[in-house]
């Protein structure tokens, strides 16, 4: 009944394709060796971070878990006296 109409094939471009070449680097003596430096010095920070985060999340995980049973301990202590 109702039909999509399809979309016409893509033209083809037929300008020619030109090949750019580019210059080389401007200061190719320069050593890299701050720059590895730097980067091993970004990653070991991130690294610490990553894992200092992750501690802060499990002890906020075993927190909540605590207060969880304790909650639980206290009501079913609550009920239990209520029923007496």
């Amino acid at each position: 009944m109702f039909r999509p109409k399809l979309p016409d094939a893509p033209q083809v471009p037929t300008a020619p394709i030109t090949q750019r070449v580019h210059a080389p680097a401007a200061s190719a003596d320069r050593s890299a060796a701050p720059y590895v430096g730097a980067g091993i010095g970004t990653v070991a920070a991130l690294v610490v971070v990553g894992v200092v985060l992750t501690a802060l999340l499990a002890a906020v995980a075993v927190s909540a878990v605590s207060v969880a049973i304790a909650a639980v301990v206290l009501r079913s202590l609550v009920n239990s006296a209520h029923k007496r």
